[in-house]
């Protein structure tokens, strides 16, 4: 049987993981074009982007450790798949290596929004035109980490059920395994 202290470990990990995605997108870096009259006597202007607050990007990293571990728990306890006693034949062992695969799938897309969200958050334009017309702020599209959060609750469902598949398949693994063909003594 699966342990359910991993399952409860992984299902806490990856809710805060969410949690923070999801305050990071909702807190994520506005920008402001602000222009300065400091040369009013001979007409010149110059405008420059005014970032708001950078908690987003800590938020997003935040999320990125606590999926990265969630995902170091889940892999520790099942040995990755690839080490330890081989799995029982049958539907749960085809079902864990299917869940394996789309668990790595969806970590690594979570991990790629989260982090690119957090680099692209934390980057501001830093120059300065005289004409405000042209001036673009740069700041992170809507939905960065919202799509980071998504996926950190596919990951989550995707983990834990792959976890259940892989104890199912190894619980029983002490027995002895039927081959189908044996090989006579020589």
């Amino acid at each position: 049987m699966a342990s359910r202290i991993v399952l409860l470990m992984v299902f806490v990990f990856d809710a805060i993981a969410f949690a923070l995605a999801v305050v990071a997108e909702q807190r994520r870096t506005k920008a402001t074009i602000q222009t300065v009259d400091e040369f009013a006597s001979n007409d010149y202007s110059f405008s420059y982007c005014k970032y708001g607050s950078d908690i987003a990007t800590g938020l997003g990293v935040a999320s990125f450790v606590f999926l990265f571990a969630s995902q170091v728990i889940v892999m520790a306890a099942s040995r990755c798949l690839c080490f330890g006693r081989g799995l029982r034949p049958g539907s749960s062992r085809t079902w864990a290596i299917a869940l394996f695969i789309v668990c790595w799938v969806t970590f690594l897309v979570a991990e790629i929004c989260l982090l690119a969200g957090s680099i692209r958050n934390a980057y501001h334009t830093k120059y300065r035109k005289m004409i405000a017309s042209d001036l673009s702020c740069e700041t992170l599209r809507q939905g960065v980490f919202g799509a980071g959060a998504g996926f950190i609750v596919m990951t989550g469902i995707v983990s834990e059920v792959y976890y259940v598949n892989y104890a199912k398949s190894h619980i029983c693994s002490t027995l002895p395994l039927e081959t189908g063909i044996r090989m006579g003594s020589f």
